[in-house]
């Protein structure tokens, strides 16, 4: 054939340097990833923190149904030059990423249980999937195109994931919610700056870069851009007086006549101490802070030291310092809170509270502070601590869960003097679970520490009768038996407020259901008979807010009811998202397959093997984020190291697998290595946290990075050796994006059973379930190669 009768190569054939490939994948894989997670820290406030949990699962979907768009219209798909397409695709992604700001700050959800809330949340959640599935399209025909360089594309595909993960940090500190998403917009551009060659896709890239740039700009501390409507109801800003964000939580601080009261995510709130200590006797500071359930510590020890675990605008810290404690230590997670408000620009409206001789503030989490210092203390105290921040590591990943668990209480009490006491306040209810809870544990942590009848060691006194609404109660647990002198005191103290009511005291327990806990002498027992889930709760299953059974679950029982109403409603969250998991990879995954003729053709355990990856991938991933919350202190620092370490490693991987798994039969050797791996950390894990979790933050860094990389890097060999086989086969037609959607489908499946069964089972059974994930992969991983079509090499 002549040259001029010769057919023109399809455009996306045109060579793309691998420079141009690597840095487009890398930057369009961080501004995913970086929206993913400042999505998290937006719904936290603009929703209720269990919805937090969409974002995961809305940018899995996402990419997954991109990559059955790219494999159904693979046809039309092959008219468009593949820088070209991948310049457009992330434009669209620049400008759609402020829409879907707009929309999660103007569209309001409540917690009503209506078909109009339904569909505002249906609308949040579809137009949140627009940019994740745009990247799915873009980075399913990138690896389908460009297949001989599948292991570079991915591990820079998982080095933009990391470096995202390095950055939502000081992005959110430095910039905060609504901007970071914005950066994540200005990425999008600037990855298509990348991909567009010179001419009008490389034009308009450019304009919307220096668009969202000046818009960042304008948008400093929220001037243009903040949170509209929080919760379902429209923000009075004319409270607000100051607000910031960081990676924690967003926090403000409201004007009520001459109150100001921190307000943590639009929730939860405390109000900031303004007395003078010098008036307090008899004033009305005194009569209103020493009629609350709390203020039984201080007439116990008034002059104990106490360490005060979320102190946040100072409540407890006025009351112990004010009845004469020498030495107060308060330890307040949220540098905000800790430094910018109360020792910065509140310092002089709280009468330098936290800046007094005696009183000792450290920005950290209390369980690790706890663990770090070998100070003994007469008080350990917690008032009302929940925050109800969350991330991406789903509905149940609160910091204040492993505040609420046996290991926990054994520590506080390890820290107390012999007559030292915990004293913890929980919100209670007609029907009690919280604060009841608290005593189920505290029995516990008592039996392990050597009391066999713990029925002496407790008071509990609540403010007012228990209600549907909820009232705050203070649970008092001390390592030895309180004496009747100290009996006699807190009877004493009742006496002289009315509204305070004892609901056990050990002479006189009363008949209720704290009495008959404690009567019992056996939580677990009590636990299963009676109406709410009030065992105790371990660090392997932390999850101490989740009082429901499964029988109140199926039949819509406790979901309504109570302040609690919250918690109980990401119940109901967790389901649904389950379910429309369900119903996406039907409709989105499972149907296509059945109608698409090519599809028939490809081998059904090929495909498996890349569900079989993905889900073991995410089981993994969240199991870590969950067990790594205690030993870096909150779920934000957890979800930014695992995440950041799994595909950084994950990332080196995959590039090295290029070169050292060349060979058939090598398939499966990093998949042993990781079986390997995950059994040894199902059994030691666990106990080696525990035992570091005291050491300095830069060192827990370090243990981490000793703990996940060396795990990461094999965890990033399997998708794309697979990847590699699949495209070397001639009967596979190069299924790539078919499996790109398949592995993303199951780690939408897997992030919601990782919560389900961290729940029902713990986090030892969670990455149990990884592990058996991965055992599927490796048996599946000999389909890959067959006899006859084995091309190892092609690919290189």
């Amino acid at each position: 054939m002549s040259a001029t009768n010769a057919v023109p190569p399809l455009p996306f054939r045109r060579p793309i340097h691998h420079r141009v490939l690597l840095a487009g994948i890398a930057l369009t894989s961080f501004s995913a990833l970086l929206l993913e997670l400042a999505l998290t820290r937006l719904f936290s406030v603009v929703l209720f923190y269990h919805f937090a949990f969409l974002a995961i699962s809305i940018a899995l979907l996402g990419l997954g149904a991109g990559g059955v768009f790219a494999y159904l219209a693979k046809t039309w798909l092959e008219k468009f030059e593949t820088r070209s397409l991948a310049a457009w695709l992330c434009a669209a992604n620049a400008l759609l990423i402020p829409i879907v700001l707009q929309v999660v700050l103007r569209v309001p959800v409540s917690l009503e249980l209506s078909g109009a809330n339904f569909l505002r949340l249906t609308e949040i959640y579809l137009a949140s999937a627009i940019p994740f599935f745009l990247t799915g399209l873009q980075f399913s025909v990138v690896f389908a195109r460009e297949c001989r360089q599948i292991t570079r594309l991915y591990g820079a595909d998982l080095v933009g994931g990391a470096l995202a993960c390095l950055g939502i940090v000081p992005l959110l500190n430095w910039l905060g919610g609504p901007n970071a998403i914005l950066f994540a917009a200005l990425v999008a551009a600037l990855a298509g700056m990348v991909w567009g060659a010179i001419g009008a896709g490389r034009k308009v890239t450019l304009v919307l870069a220096l668009v969202l740039a000046a818009l960042i700009a304008a948008n400093h501390s929220g001037k243009l851009i903040d949170v509209i409507y929080a919760k379902g109801l429209l923000r009075d800003r004319s409270w607000v007086e100051f607000a910031r964000w960081n990676a924690i939580s967003r926090v403000e601080v409201d004007k009520q006549g001459y109150a100001r009261t921190v307000v943590i995510d639009a929730d939860a709130s405390t109000y900031i101490m303004n007395a003078d200590l010098s008036q307090w006797p008899g004033s009305e500071w005194e009569r209103n802070l020493m009629s609350a359930p709390p203020a039984l510590a201080n007439v116990l020890r008034p002059h104990g030291e106490f360490a005060i675990i979320g102190p946040g605008g100072g409540v407890d810290v006025l009351r112990a310092v004010a009845n004469g404690s020498p030495s107060v230590t308060g330890i307040e997670i949220n540098p905000i809170i800790a430094n910018t408000i109360m020792r910065g620009r509140y310092a002089e409206y709280s009468y330098h509270l936290y800046e007094r001789p005696n009183v000792h503030i450290h920005v950290t989490d209390g369980r690790s502070y706890l663990r770090s210092t070998k100070e003994r203390f007469d008080v350990v105290q917690m008032t009302l601590v929940d925050t109800w921040a969350s991330t991406a590591a789903g509905a149940f990943a609160l910091s204040e869960n492993s505040l609420y668990t046996v290991n926990a209480f054994r520590e506080y009490f390890e820290h107390l003097r012999p007559e030292g006491i915990i004293a913890i306040t929980r919100w209670e209810f007609r029907q009690p679970r919280e604060a009841l809870r608290v005593v189920s544990v505290g029995m516990d942590a008592l039996h392990q520490l050597g009391v066999s009848n713990p029925a002496a060691h407790f008071m509990v006194v609540s403010e007012g009768a228990l209600n549907e609404d909820g009232i705050p109660v203070v649970v008092l647990a001390k390592k030895a038996p309180f004496t009747p002198q100290e009996e006699q005191q807190v009877r004493a103290h009742l006496a002289g407020y009315s509204k305070l009511h004892a609901l056990y005291l050990p002479s006189t327990p009363g008949s209720n259901p704290f009495s008959d806990l404690i009567a019992s002498n056996d939580p677990r027992t009590f636990a299963r008979s009676y109406a709410y889930n009030v065992a105790p709760v371990d660090d392997d299953a932390p999850f101490f807010f989740f009082t429901l059974k499964l029988g109140q679950i199926l039949h819509h029982e406790g979901l309504n009811q109570g302040i609690d109403w919250k918690v109980n409603l990401g119940v109901a969250v967790l389901g649904m998202v389950l379910v429309i998991s369900l119903l996406a990879v039907a409709v989105f995954l499972l149907a296509p397959l059945a109608l698409r003729a090519r599809a028939r053709e490809e081998r059904t355990s090929r495909l498996l093997y890349f569900v079989a990856v993905g889900l073991g991938y995410i089981l993994v991933e969240i199991a870590f984020i969950q067990r790594f919350v205690l030993f870096l202190g909150h779920p934000t620092y957890a979800l930014t190291v695992v995440v950041f370490l799994l595909l950084l490693s994950s990332g080196a991987g995959s590039l090295a697998s290029r070169r050292w798994l060349k060979q058939q039969n090598a398939a499966g050797k990093p998949l042993v290595l990781i079986l390997l791996a995950l059994v040894a950390y199902v059994f030691l894990l666990p106990a080696l946290l525990n035992a570091l979790v005291g050491l300095p933050f830069v060192v827990k860094l370090l243990v981490s990075a000793v703990i996940l990389v060396p795990l990461g890097f094999a965890m990033g060999t399997p998708f794309p050796t697979g990847l590699r086989a699949l495209s070397s086969h001639n009967s596979s037609h190069n299924a790539v994006e078919w499996a790109w959607a398949l592995n993303a489908a199951s780690s939408v499946l897997g992030s919601v059973l990782a919560m389900v069964i961290a729940i029902q089972c713990g986090l030892n059974v969670t990455l149990g379930c990884g592990a058996a994930a991965y055992s599927g992969a490796l048996l599946l991983s000999r389909t890959l190669f067959s006899p006859d079509e084995s091309r190892p090499d092609g690919l290189l």
